[in-house]
């Protein structure tokens, strides 16, 4: 679901993925159920939804880091296929992550400048050095902290030399799996800031996984959002905080603190989400849903197109006035 039709395919495109993990003496966990999503060029797309709904899972699947059990996932026309023990192929290099632990993803035990060199093909040993260099200062770090070590950083350091490790293979995709939610909110802010700002410079996409719809709706330019393995509505930033079509995104946003000064508190969502491996019949979301119908409980509603053409839902309050996609 993209913000905007696109007029060339989306550099990613996510068909009705399943991520199924199996553990002994105990039943499969559908983590993700039928998830479908594209990312156009040039575009950020905002994955959300609470812990445990399966956001990460298809950033890993996104990235062939765990294998779908059914489905398929695209990149630039292209099957992704999960990642063996073999060097990743040359079509896959401009599909890249960036982690939700900067301090977990870098080695410890090397210095910044080698690291961010690592994603760097063909240079010679100075020449590499150089753009090293060049892609710290392009995430707003100084060219001298390709010396030191991830130790001697802060956490908006360490994601911003995560990110310039990313940017190192020239990438036409970024995977970005809560890169913010490890950081004090003025990092938040500079690293949010810095995202928009790659994204109109180098025209790379972006697949934001976060559970803070808030920080979501300031740079993304569409939003998915998912429970318990499946994605439920998909619009324009603008027009799913406006008008949310799915009873879940509406109990998001509201859950959201304003600083508006109308003294409006967050409403909490009651309930927990359910067990994955033994979610409710119907709508998987009908035990918590304060509009719950009765044929919520029985039958699971289709992800539908919605008027505009842009929006998607899947619940049956909207059944009248839409599509099956």
């Amino acid at each position: 679901m993209s913000g905007e039709p696109a007029e060339h395919p989306p550099v990613l495109d996510v068909r009705d993925l399943e991520v199924v993990y199996h553990q002994r003496g105990r039943p499969p966990v559908r983590a993700v159920a039928g998830a479908s999503l594209t990312v156009a060029a040039g575009q950020i797309v905002g994955l959300v939804g609470e812990s445990g709904c399966g956001k990460s899972t298809v950033a890993k699947a996104v990235m062939g880091l765990v294998a779908a059990s059914a489905g398929a996932v695209h990149f630039e026309g292209g099957p992704v296929l999960p990642v063996r023990r073999r060097v990743r192929p040359p079509a896959l290099l401009g599909l890249q992550m960036v982690f939700q632990n900067p301090y977990a993803s870098l080695n410890p035990r090397r210095r910044i400048g080698r690291q961010v060199c690592d994603g760097l093909v063909g240079p010679a040993a100075a020449a590499r050095t150089r753009s090293a260099a060049e892609l710290l200062e392009q995430v707003g770090l100084p060219a001298t902290t390709a010396s030191r070590y991830p130790h001697e950083l802060s956490g908006g350091q360490r994601q911003r030399v995560a990110i310039a490790r990313a940017l190192a293979t020239s990438p036409s995709m970024l995977v970005l799996d809560e890169p913010l939610s490890s950081l004090d909110v003025a990092a938040q802010r500079q690293i949010a800031e810095l995202l928009v700002r790659l994204k109109s410079e180098l025209g790379v996409a972006m697949l934001l996984i976060s559970h803070d719809l808030g920080v979501v709706r300031q740079i993304a330019d569409a939003v998915s959002v998912m429970y318990l393995g499946r994605v439920v509505e998909s619009a324009p930033t603008g027009e799913l905080w406006r008008d949310p079509r799915h009873p879940y995104t509406r109990a998001l946003i509201d859950a959201v603190p304003s600083v508006d000064g109308a003294g409006r508190l967050p409403v909490a969502l009651p309930g927990e989400i359910p067990d994955p491996a033994d979610p409710p019949p119907g709508c998987r979301f009908h035990p918590r849903c304060p509009q719950v119908l009765p044929r919520c409980a029985t039958d699971d509603p289709p992800l539908l197109r919605l008027a505009p053409v842009n929006r998607e839902a899947a619940c049956w309050l909207r059944e009248p006035a839409s599509t099956p996609r």
